[in-house]
């Protein structure tokens, strides 16, 4: 901060009040300070920082980089919608795995940040919820909601919207349809085969739990869920992929045994891929609103550093049905 000082002719009282906007300073005097802070590559004293203002102005993101290419477009929104405010982010990787996800957020409180976006993972992060809200640590979880009333949450309607892929392929005739579903513990998981059983009841059509498959989030276990259902005495003619990752599996699947899909078995999957009108035929999928959630997540976050008495708030986001080819219509 002296050298910053010395080269721009001002005080170090000065060069403070500028980097950390805690006065009004003349605009020439300002410029010269930032000149000199660019030309330094002065960066300030964050430790200082904290123990002035009480916080770092930084968010944790805690969250599975590799189970869903979709989290890239998720994280961009956060980040975003922080920055907006002066936030900045720090992003660690849980791996999907309970362990390595309590040890990340541990990493992330280690460095002081004001609050954590946690994405949880299998069993519903049951223990890193419980200790941060033990620590009154600031949390939203997005995308993997809990059934805990008192933490914040923002995450996709998953039920009726797999009960409406269902309902739509009842309504094209099948009666035989399959559910390769996504890996046990998680809250999409669970929600999303509630909706296929809802849209089944709906539709007035028998639950055979033969017909639902894991398919572990990932596309070589859906494949192979996928030959699992082909093989039954009676295979359905219709199969809903409970993701993208597991829907990109389904379609290698059908390709490497000459099904025709829209023809001799009809596709649909949750979640939207940017593929999904090139292939063909084109597949019927359910949209998140991914950068929705990421900014409402931010948002909330940030209200809740903001208010830490404020009552906790789970908001579910609605999805928007993709129509297209591979359900068999138009074919």
């Amino acid at each position: 901060m002296k050298d910053v000082a010395d080269l721009a002719g001002v005080s170090i009282t000065t060069v403070s009040h500028v980097v950390n906007s805690t006065r009004s300073v003349a605009p020439e005097t300002r410029a010269r300070v930032l000149d000199a802070v660019e030309r330094t590559g002065y960066t300030g004293d964050s430790a200082a920082r904290t123990v002035s203002t009480s916080g770092t102005r930084t968010v944790g993101v805690a969250i599975s980089l590799v189970a869903n290419p979709y989290f890239g477009e998720l994280l961009t929104a956060i980040e975003n919608e922080l920055s907006r405010s002066g936030y900045t982010l720090l992003l660690v990787d849980t791996h999907d795995q309970p362990s390595a996800e309590q040890a990340a957020v541990r990493t992330l409180r280690s460095r002081k940040v004001d609050g954590l976006i946690l994405t949880p993972s299998q069993g519903g992060g049951a223990a890193t919820v419980s200790e941060l809200r033990q620590l009154k640590m600031p949390v939203v979880l997005v995308d993997r909601l809990t059934t805990v009333q008192d933490v914040d949450q923002v995450g996709p309607e998953n039920i009726y919207a797999t009960a409406g892929l269902v309902q739509h392929l009842a309504s094209l005739g099948h009666r035989r349809i399959g559910m390769i579903s996504g890996a046990e513990g998680l809250a999409t998981s669970t929600e999303r085969v509630l909706g296929y059983q809802l849209g089944l009841s709906r539709q007035k059509l028998p639950l055979d739990q033969e017909l639902i498959v894991c398919g572990e989030s990932a596309a070589a276990p859906a494949a192979l869920a996928l030959r699992r259902l082909l093989a039954l005495p009676s295979p359905p003619t219709a199969v809903v992929a409970a993701n993208n990752s597991m829907l990109s599996g389904v379609l290698h699947e059908c390709r490497q045994r000459g099904v025709r899909v829209g023809r001799d078995l009809a596709v649909v999957g949750y979640d939207e891929v940017e593929w999904a009108d090139l292939v063909d035929p084109p597949v019927t999928t359910v949209a998140q609103p991914i950068a929705a959630m990421g900014r409402t997540a931010a948002r909330m976050l940030l209200d809740r550093i903001a208010d830490p008495t404020r009552k906790p708030f789970t908001a579910r986001l609605p999805t928007t049905l993709r129509h297209r080819s591979s359900c068999g219509c138009g074919l």
